[in-house]
């Protein structure tokens, strides 16, 4: 299992980052070989349930996430998603906080610990570096959509 965390700062008020992103099928458009589907009817609160299916065909594998905890941002107020993942291969766990930056920018911090079950504890280095990188760029993605 490995942790990671990055942080980035962005040119947008606190409500309109926490909305680039918590709208879970925008990481489906900026995740490459991503489909997101949510589950559950919204709008997103505790309980949703949505599902990232990334890969090609038979190597496809899904992560399964249910939010739980969505306290979204107030005025000048920070906010924070917390993601389960549950799936049977992809496990752990991931936050999303978003909080009032320098010159009203947005400060977010992204968290996450992520174990894929078939990967022996030797790959993690490895996974910690990949992920870290892919869900850094995806947030760069997310923030600078509208």
């Amino acid at each position: 299992m490995v942790t990671f965390q990055f942080e980035r700062t962005a040119p947008l008020p606190l409500d309109e980052a926490w909305r680039r992103l918590t709208e879970w099928p925008r990481h489906g458009d900026v995740v490459p070989l991503t489909r997101i589907t949510v589950v559950t009817p919204g709008p997103t609160r505790e309980g949703t349930v949505f599902v990232a299916r990334s890969g090609i065909g038979p190597l496809s594998v899904d992560d399964r996430m249910e939010v739980t905890v969505w306290c979204p941002p107030g005025e000048d107020e920070p906010g924070l998603c917390r993601l389960e993942k549950r799936g049977r291969t992809v496990l752990g766990w991931a936050e999303i906080e978003v909080r009032p930056g320098p010159g009203g920018r947005t400060r977010v911090v992204w968290r996450e610990e992520l174990r894929l079950r078939p990967l022996p504890s030797g790959a993690d280095p490895l996974l910690r570096a990949v992920a870290r990188r892919m869900f850094g760029r995806a947030a760069n993605r997310l923030l600078r959509r509208p």
